[in-house]
């Protein structure tokens, strides 16, 4: 499900830095994590989506995820933005 809403978003940001920072600029309105990351990666992520209340939902893979985002490698996070 997740990697259809990342494939039809019209903006995404890509990667952990740039994701909490447009979490922090109030763009983000759901954040896609895949389960397969680093947990020191994805922490700051989730705590700043939750701290702001944003939606955060899971997938399986980093490199179905960076697919689904049109780009050739794996991605920890990204963000869907309004």
């Amino acid at each position: 499900m997740s990697y259809e809403k990342v494939e039809q978003a019209k903006k995404t940001i890509i990667g952990t830095k740039q994701t909490v920072k447009a979490i922090k600029s109030g763009v983000v309105k759901e954040v896609v994590i895949a389960k397969d990351a680093d947990k020191r990666f994805i922490d700051p992520v989730i705590g700043e989506a939750e701290h702001n209340g944003i939606p955060v939902s899971y997938v399986e893979s980093r490199e179905k995820l960076g697919r689904s985002c049109g780009i050739q490698v794996g991605t920890v996070v990204v963000a869907i933005t309004v």
